[in-house]
């Protein structure tokens, strides 16, 4: 995916061709269906990913991703209050603003960013090297980027949609949890507890973040925006690998 689809994908509200003939709405467990399956282009599927996972990463492969993935991470609040910032339900507001806790932490919860951080000291790199961001690609600077940038410009249901690649995500944790202490046994086994938490609150997430959605996509044209948006929030996360892939061969 170049720059110019990315840009285009993420212009939020705008009338896009379809592939599909405009028909009758989709019944709720259809359109949700239709959601879930939108996993196969999930980047638990990514070559990068399927290597990392079965132990084909060098320890740079797994410092590099770990790094770049960290500037994901640190932009997911940024998201998250784009999504407040426009929403007007309080109640939704309400539910969201946990996700924010959730990443920065509070009270003498340290949160998703500093656990992320701990993972980052269990393979090999310095804070400086995590926190100085030098690390990051442009590929994967421009890719999160555009996804923050979507989300302060869609409408606020746009962006909740967007965040429903939390549905593929519990899998994927699982994954690293049950292969890496096998594979890369160097890496202190204290360092994945973000993997761990992410199971319980990625479907907690996802519950509120599909809850929304199918309120919201009723009509035909509305669901296959839906599924635009989810595919646009993927090729996000595959971009990233791409990137990555690219600048750590070995």
């Amino acid at each position: 995916m170049n720059a110019k689809d990315i840009l285009h994908a993420a212009t939020p509200g705008e009338a896009q061709a379809t592939e599909h003939d405009s028909g009758s709405a989709w019944t709720r467990e259809a359109f949700e269906d239709r959601l879930r399956a939108k996993g196969v282009a999930y980047h638990i599927h990514h070559p990068f990913n399927v290597k990392m996972n079965s132990g084909g990463c060098s320890p740079e492969q797994i410092r590099g991703w770990v790094a770049n993935r960290f500037y994901y991470q640190i932009n997911i609040p940024l998201k998250d209050a784009a999504v407040l910032s426009n929403c007007p339900d309080r109640e939704t507001r309400r539910r969201w603003v946990q996700r924010i806790l959730d990443h920065d932490g509070y009270g003498d919860e340290e949160g998703g960013i500093e656990t992320w951080a701990r993972l980052g000291d269990a393979v090999g790199l310095s804070r400086d090297d995590l926190w100085s961001l030098k690390l990051v690609t442009p590929g994967v600077r421009f890719a999160v980027d555009a996804y923050v940038n979507f989300a302060r410009r869609a409408p606020w249901q746009e962006a909740v949609c967007s965040s429903l690649t939390e549905m593929f995500a519990p899998q994927v944790h699982r994954d690293r949890l049950a292969s890496w202490p096998g594979h890369y046994p160097w890496i202190e086994p204290a360092g994945l507890a973000y993997f761990r938490s992410r199971i319980t609150l990625a479907q907690r997430d996802v519950e509120h973040g599909l809850e929304v959605t199918l309120a919201h996509f009723v009509r035909r044209e509305q669901q296959e925006r839906a599924l635009e948006i989810l595919q646009f929030k993927l090729d996000i996360l595959w971009t990233m690998l791409d990137s990555i892939e690219k600048a750590f061969p070995q």
